[in-house]
């Protein structure tokens, strides 16, 4: 059990009959009237995001989570297959259980998140960067480069984002995750 206040980002509590995770809160006290707290919550099972509002010091159930390393294997009609890293064992995951899933490629390491009491997989986490190629990339207009244009590429799990123009085909980059935006161009050592 806890409060309104122990709640962070990243908690996971049972509410409504689900499992949410705290994707966003803040402590309001108004000059008239009694304390909340305002969130925004998650459902693990679905993935929608729901706004809820709680009555300061009401008290929630917390659901333990365990996070264990996979690996991702392959893509089905089914949905993304993984590896764990520990027992060998394998679990597919339904594409919106997964924080990125376009950024995904084959023996990428992923994190997966359990509940503890009933061993159900809830959702799998990236790494916050992921190393990609670039398959294909227009070349770079000449003049075009003075300003912060982007353009197009498309990488090697298929997923298209927006480069910087210097960035040319072949090259490998590296990808933030939690944006699906271009972070730097990776050095070959």
């Amino acid at each position: 059990m806890a409060t309104t206040a122990d709640f962070s980002t990243g908690l996971c509590i049972e509410f409504n009959n689900d499992l949410y995770t705290i994707v966003e809160f803040q402590h309001v006290k108004p000059g008239k009237g009694g304390a909340f707290v305002r969130t925004k919550l998650k459902s693990l099972n679905t993935g929608k995001v729901i706004e809820n509002t709680f009555t300061a010091g009401v008290k929630v159930e917390t659901a333990r989570i365990e996070k264990r390393p996979h690996q991702f294997l392959y893509k089905d009609e089914v949905g993304y297959n993984f590896m764990d890293n520990n027992s060998f064992e394998q679990l597919t995951l339904e594409a919106h259980k997964i924080n990125a899933p376009q950024f995904l490629k084959d023996g990428q390491g992923v994190d997966i998140f359990f509940h503890a009491e009933n061993e159900l997989a809830l959702y799998a986490e990236l790494p916050p960067f992921v190393d990609l190629l670039i398959t294909y990339s227009e070349p770079a207009v000449k003049g075009n480069t003075a300003t912060n244009a982007m353009k197009k590429a498309e990488l090697e799990t298929g997923a298209v984002i927006n480069v910087p123009m210097f960035i040319e085909q072949d090259e490998l980059i590296r990808v933030d995750t939690r944006t699906g935006t271009y972070g730097e161009r990776v050095k070959n050592s």
